[in-house]
């Protein structure tokens, strides 16, 4: 461990009692706090909820209880979350597919997507890869993107579901790339994966901790990451920029949110508990070793990246005309 690795654990681990100190003058949390995660059990999504939820049982000496609300592309969960009183014990753990994409395909939404929240911090970032079931005569993403380029129409992809960051992934990187594949949504990321195992499709974008046991055991070709940087769990593994597709950045982002109005206190405490939370070296590792990259970040930082998140995803649906069936 380095120096700096060593004040940087041991300014986390002084935060903690501080933290504590607060919370007790304070008076919150009083009580069992609920963190809702809009999706199922197993996923990435909710590992990160969780890992979150014993972070914040750990600092404020409450227990942080993780709730699956799901549905209707997270915003079942998201609903729910509106309608409680902004009292900082029921809290949320969304993704950028549902707070920054789903608005854009879901009309009516039941709330009102800005107003309805307080947005906190931006949590943690989780790179999707590119894979092909190992049939796709392929060894690069540049082979792969030739080999599409060749056969317009012809190869499929599969996706977690209409709107969802592995079917948007996609779509922005047809456009980027003068691409032509086929859609086949499905109901979540772990069959939109099997999918590729099988062989039913192609082609998609999954988490690379979920694609990583795969690429080692030789049932999918892992080609390239979606984010700006390189995964550590792969940095053999080339970005779609380093490969060539200037500009492209796409990911699963985790932000904690809350109902409108939470008193600032709260807000602050919760926000400097993230802070604490991702300068931690132990509790880095924990997240990293889930595919994701810690952030943190205040509300102030938060608001501006929802709205940049929001217009690029509604600009790239409706440049490809994507809708949901009714």
């Amino acid at each position: 461990m380095t120096l700096i690795d060593r004040r940087t654990l041991l300014a986390a681990t002084l935060a903690i009692p501080a933290l504590r100190t607060a919370t007790a003058q304070g008076a919150w949390p009083t009580r069992p706090v609920t963190l809702v995660n809009p999706w199922p059990a197993g996923g990435s999504s909710d590992t990160m909820t969780r890992i979150f939820a014993q972070r914040f049982s750990q600092v404020f000496g409450q227990q942080f209880v993780v709730e699956n609300r799901t549905g209707a592309s997270g915003t079942i969960g998201h609903n729910f979350v509106a309608q409680q009183r902004p009292d900082g014990y029921v809290l949320l753990l969304a993704t950028n597919s549902t707070y920054a994409i789903a608005p854009h395909l879901i009309s009516p939404l039941p709330y009102d997507n800005r107003a309805a929240f307080t947005g906190i911090s931006l949590v943690a970032r989780t790179a999707q890869a590119v894979c092909v079931h190992p049939s796709v005569p392929v060894t690069t993403i540049q082979d792969f993107l030739a080999y599409v380029r060749a056969r317009p129409g012809e190869i499929n992809f599969s996706s977690a579901g209409i709107g969802a960051t592995s079917h948007l992934a996609t779509e922005l990187l047809m456009a980027a790339a003068g691409l032509d594949m086929m859609h086949v949504p499905y109901r979540g990321g772990a069959p939109s994966a099997q999918a590729v195992l099988a062989g039913e499709t192609k082609m998609s974008f999954i988490d690379a901790i979920t694609a990583l046991p795969h690429r080692q055991a030789g049932t999918l070709k892992m080609l390239a990451v979606s984010t700006a940087r390189r995964t550590p769990l792969a940095p053999d593994v080339p970005t779609l920029q380093d490969a060539g597709v200037a500009g492209f950045e796409s990911s699963t982002d985790m932000a904690l949110m809350a109902p409108a109005n939470l008193p600032a206190p709260i807000v602050a405490r919760l926000t400097e508990a993230v802070k604490v939370a991702v300068a931690d070296p132990a509790f880095r590792a924990q997240v990293v070793a889930q595919g994701a990259d810690p952030v943190g970040g205040t509300p102030a930082e938060f608001g501006p990246y929802w709205t940049a998140e929001f217009d690029k995803w509604g600009t790239l649906i409706r440049a490809r005309g994507i809708r949901i069936p009714t």
